[in-house]
Parts: C-alpha cells; structure tokens; sequence
C-alpha cells in the first residue's frame, strides 16, 4: 500500500487485498462497527442513564452514530469547499472522520463522565498509575491493544489516518510530545494542568504512555501538515461534530423527561440581557455573565461581547420561546417539534464549519464561525447549569460514585488473594498479562500496577447495568448464580 495515511499497524488484514486497497478506510469503519466494545456503549450513560428515564433518551452508542453523521456531512462541504487545502493539511476523507466518530467514545467507562473521574481518581492516587483514566486514552488503547482480533490481542488494526483522527487530544498526560502542549502560553484546548495538581500532567490527553510509538506512527504520514500538539484536520472535524451533537441532542432528552423547565431557563437569559451589574454574580443573570468573562479570559481569540449577546438572543428565541414553551408530552406533535429543533439546528452548526490554514493554538483547522461557537457555548451553559448542577443528579452520581469505587476495591481484592487464582474471570487474567508485557521489565513494583491497569480496563468496558449487576454480586446481594457470569 503506497499511501501511508492508509497504512496499518499490522501487515496482516482481515479482508482482500484488493477490497482494503479500494477503500481502507470503509474497511476501519466496518471493523469499529463490528466490534463489541461499540455495541456496549448502547447501555452506557450520555446524560441520563439509559435505564433511568422510563423514556427513550441518548446514549453512547447513539451519540456515536450522530457525530458519525455529522462529522461525515461536515467533511464532505470541507473537502468540497477547498480541495487543495484539504490535501496540504493531510486530507479530509469522509470515511476518515466517520470512523473516528465511531470510534471516540469506545473507552468510555459506565455512568458518563462521571465514571471518568472516579476511575481517574482511583488509578493515579489508590492504584499509583501515573496516566491515571482518561477515555479519550481508553477509546485509544481499545483500538491499538485491548480489543481482541482474531487469535491475538492487536486491536482493530486500523489505518494510519483513522487512528490519528482518534486523537482529539494528540499527547499523553506528562511526556510526549516534547515539550509537552501543557506547557504552552496558552495551551491548547485541554491541554491544561490539574486542577490543584501541577503535577497531574494535562486534563486532557489522547493516549497512554503504553501507546506513545503507536502514537507516533500514526501520525506519522502528518508530520510537516500539522504540528505535534495539533489535531490532524480529519481529527478537527470528528472534534466539532461531536460538539455539534453533543450541543443539540441532549437537550432533546432533558427537554423530554421534563428536567429543563421553560422558566428557569427564561429568567436567567432575560435577565442577562438586562444585566448592568459589574458585582454581584449571584443574581438572576449572573451565571451567564460569568460566561461571558471566562470566555473574554480563556478564549480571548474568538469571544466577542456582540456576538455573545446575539447567541444568547437565539437562544432565548429559539430554544426558550420555541422548544420549550410546551412542554412534552409524548404525542407526534411533540415529537415533530423535537425533530424540528434539532434538524434545523445541525444544519445551521454543520453549514457553519470553516476550514482554517493557521488556526488559533486553542481552536483547530475545523473551526464553527464567530456567531456559531457563540451559539454552542450558550446552548452548552443552558445544559450545565440547568441539568448537570442539578442538587438531584448529584444525589445519584455520588452513588454511582461509590459504586464504582467499590467495585474496584473488589476486584482488586480478588485479584491478589492466593486461594482464588484459579477462579479469577478469565478476562481479568488476560488483562493482567497484557498490562504486564507492556511494562519494562524492572518496573517497580510491576504486578501491582499491571493489576491496578487490568482492573481500570476491565470496569471501564463493563455497561451502566454490567457495573451494578457485578457488584449486586460481588457484595453477596445477588441471588441470579448462572446469569452473574455475564460479565466475567
């Protein structure tokens, strides 16, 4: 294969030479649609748990399928729009960035983001691993190593390209690149240190320190295009489309099981807009006027105090006055008005995608126009602070908190009791090994972090209801022997 954007990690392939020399970036889409660890995200948590709403709403398989679709529909304007620099930035190849969408969120470990900090807490400060979690890192890792091919543990064996349009976050948490983005004035868009930990390493990161040479080869075929910290242009596309979904189809679910109420919402913005206060951020408006001045402050290369006023108007027309004057209540008509919101809305965002030759160090060559970012983070803060601050999502997410927690305490005490060898779930066991080889030999105390990394592996491809259930049974509370094995 001549082309190294479509080279592999591996020489062998699972289909025809002459069918992956056709189209081997469609043969990556299949494989990732294929495999088990995307079927899984139809019971992991976007927002709302899947379970728990009594109503259809999103999850990660979903939100998937939509990123695919809009990252899909964005890069063919792109490419369309501006041929030549699309090829000098290393290519904006639809089945590319519709893989990659597929792909983003395979490491996503149960309970939403939630499950990502616990898991991240728990591995850099119980399990002592310096890469701690991040699943834009496990979705990288199930790719490249932990996702089962054939006979062997290889990965999907994906091509160049769609492995380097996986990393949305191009460096690892402490060391690679060299310097580390972390260290940038300003530093790219997640790039920046721990809160309260100046040694943490990045927020954000896209791979592993176990995946660093796969890392490089993929990017391999980019080096010149972009620089080491950037997002390849496939990657910015997949990066805004999942902004794009994520904006626009949440806000359909909480609108309707009920939790985004009209009045709420009214208040703050109208109040904004009348909002003449330089003090007091406590009162109506005032959530939103910090908006304002943290984006004057981190992204001072884009915000624009005009332009945010008019996002906030569209907003309050569009979303307070238009979705949610009625409220839902399951008829086709409420339905039709959903619809109707989200379609027009992804039209306005994709048609509003820009191809950027020399982007700004915290945007990418993929960048929504000044008035549309506007709109994106006004319909984020309407999520944020109406849902996610909500006193009751809390109550439940410090259950799941702890859930999680014990459930890695378990499985960690089984993993190191001498009488239960022989019985540990044969996916564990594997899991041990592998994190194992990829430690040096020397390593200092390498079987407690090999078992500490199998153990983050393994909760983090379990389901919202895998997770419950495997602890239900691990506390002795399950009375189902046989169908408990479901996860093991």
């Amino acid at each position: 294969m001549d082309d190294p954007r479509a080279q592999r990690l591996f020489g062998d392939s699972l289909v025809a030479p002459g069918d992956l020399a056709q189209s081997p970036f469609r043969v990556d889409r299949d494989r990732i649609v294929s495999s088990p660890f995307l079927a899984r995200l139809a019971g992991v948590t976007q927002v709302i748990s899947p379970g728990g709403a009594g109503l259809l709403v999103h999850n990660r398989l979903t939100h998937s399928l939509k990123v695919a679709q809009v990252g899909r529909a964005v890069a063919e304007r792109l490419r369309a729009a501006d041929p030549d620099l699309s090829e000098k930035l290393g290519g904006c190849d639809p089945d590319v960035v519709e893989a990659a969408a597929l792909a983003h969120d395979l490491g996503h470990p149960p309970f939403g983001h939630l499950g990502e900090r616990v898991l991240d807490r728990l591995a850099r400060h119980r399990l002592g691993l310096s890469d701690g979690f991040e699943g834009n890192a496990q979705s990288y890792r199930i790719v490249t190593s932990t996702e089962i091919g054939g006979q062997a543990t290889i990965g999907l064996n994906l091509t160049n390209a769609v492995r380097a349009a996986i990393l949305k976050y191009p460096w690892t948490r402490l060391t690679h690149p060299d310097p580390h983005p972390r260290f940038m004035d300003p530093p790219p868009r997640g790039a920046a240190v721990v809160p309260d930990d100046p040694d943490g390493g990045s927020l954000k990161f896209g791979a592993y320190s176990t995946e660093i040479a796969d890392v490089r080869a993929a990017r391999a075929p980019f080096a010149g295009r972009v620089a080491d910290w950037q997002q390849t242009l496939e990657a910015s596309v997949m990066d805004a489309a999942d902004d794009i979904a994520y904006a626009i189809h949440d806000l359909e679910d909480v609108h309707r099981v009920g939790v985004l109420q009209q009045g709420l919402v009214a208040t703050e913005l109208m109040a904004w807009q009348r909002w003449r206060s330089e003090s007091d951020l406590n009162r109506a408006g005032g959530a939103i006027e910090s908006l304002r001045r943290t984006l004057r402050r981190k992204e001072s290369w884009i915000a624009d105090d005009e332009a945010f006023a008019d996002a906030v108007e569209l907003v309050r027309a569009e979303l307070v006055d238009g979705l949610l004057a009625r409220p839902f209540d399951g008829s086709l008509e409420a339905e039709a008005r959903v619809a109707a919101f989200s379609a027009n809305w992804t039209r306005r965002l994709v048609d509003a995608v820009e191809l950027v030759g020399q982007p700004a160090v915290r945007s990418s060559h993929a960048q929504l126009s000044r008035a549309q970012w506007h709109e994106v983070q006004i319909l984020k803060f309407v999520q944020n602070r109406f849902v996610l601050e909500r006193p009751d999502l809390a109550l439940h997410q410090r259950g799941q908190a702890r859930l999680l927690a014990s459930l890695v305490e378990a499985l960690i005490s089984w993993l190191t009791d001498p009488d239960e060898a022989q019985r540990l779930p044969r996916r564990l066991r594997d899991l041990v090994e592998l994190a194992e080889n990829e430690l040096p030999p020397g390593t200092p105390d390498r079987l407690s972090r090999a078992r500490g990394r199998a153990v983050v592996d393994f909760v983090a491809g379990l389901t919202d209801s895998q997770a419950v259930g495997l602890m239900e049974a691990l506390s002795g509370r399950s009375r189902q022997l046989w169908t408990d094995a479901f996860v093991l």
